[in-house]
């Protein structure tokens, strides 16, 4: 017997209240109806503020990320962080050269990072770079240019202009949204033109991102998940991303 339009209405927000995203095509499937329905029913839904709606589907998690303050994100998923940070930690080599990138897991990954390693850093993230040049490392390289009060890190031609002067092993990268279609994104667009100059100057670019970042978007995308060679991120993360990122062929690790 086919639901009518509020018994429809119900079982798509139950469905949603059990997973992160849901696409049309398996809402259509689950309550037998067109996705043309489906569609209808996911803007009526979303014109009463009960869910959002993006490419395909749906969910209940706002995708749309505005800017906050690193020091409020620094009391944010802290145990997650400490976690990547430290795993990310390990994969740095003595005699490499390595690129930190900016936001509240960069910045616990350098205080990660042990004493007396001989690497070269070059670092965005005032906090990273200050953290680092304590540290009884090889050498510390701050990129120059715009302060941004809100990230404690620089952006701007002068910060790229440096970069293209440099060639590193490895770029760690922190973001503020991760989408599986549109890829990484940021909420500041000078950031993320930043980003895609550190992308330019590595080798290898893994990305840091706790399991919330997961399914929302910023205002600036920085690339497609084919730049990216590898992702950190918690054990909080769902299966359903699991699957989408093994199906995009990018390297991802749960700690």
């Amino acid at each position: 017997m086919a639901l009518n339009i509020a018994e429809r209405h119900s079982k798509i927000l139950e469905v949603l209240k059990h997973s992160e995203y849901v696409t049309v095509a398996e809402l259509s499937e689950k309550l037998g109806v067109s996705m043309v329905t489906i569609r209808k029913d996911l803007k009526h839904l979303e014109s009463l503020s009960l869910l959002y709606r993006s490419h395909g589907g749906a969910s209940l998690k706002n995708p749309y990320i505005a800017d906050r303050h690193v020091n409020e994100k620094e009391h944010l998923f802290v145990e997650e962080k400490k976690r990547i940070a430290k795993y990310a930690a390990s994969l740095i080599k003595d005699g490499e050269s390595i690129i930190l990138a900016s936001g509240s897991t960069i910045n616990e990954l350098s205080r990660q990072i042990e004493e007396r390693k001989r690497i070269v850093s070059v670092c965005s993230s005032l906090v990273a770079a200050r953290e680092l040049a304590v540290k009884e490392i090889s050498e510390v390289h701050q990129l120059g240019g715009i302060v941004r009060s809100s990230s404690a890190s620089v952006v701007g031609p002068f910060a790229e202009k440096m970069l293209q002067g440099f060639r590193c092993s490895k770029l760690f990268l922190g973001v503020d949204g991760v989408d599986i279609d549109f890829g990484l994104t940021t909420t500041n667009a000078l950031e993320a033109s930043l980003n895609q100059n550190m992308i330019s100057s590595a080798e290898k670019v893994i990305v840091l991102a706790d399991s919330s970042k997961f399914g929302c978007r910023g205002f600036s995308r920085i690339c497609s998940l084919d730049q990216v060679d590898m992702i950190i991120t918690d054990n909080g993360l769902g299966e359903m991303f699991v699957k989408q990122l093994e199906e995009k062929g990018v390297e991802l690790v749960r700690v």
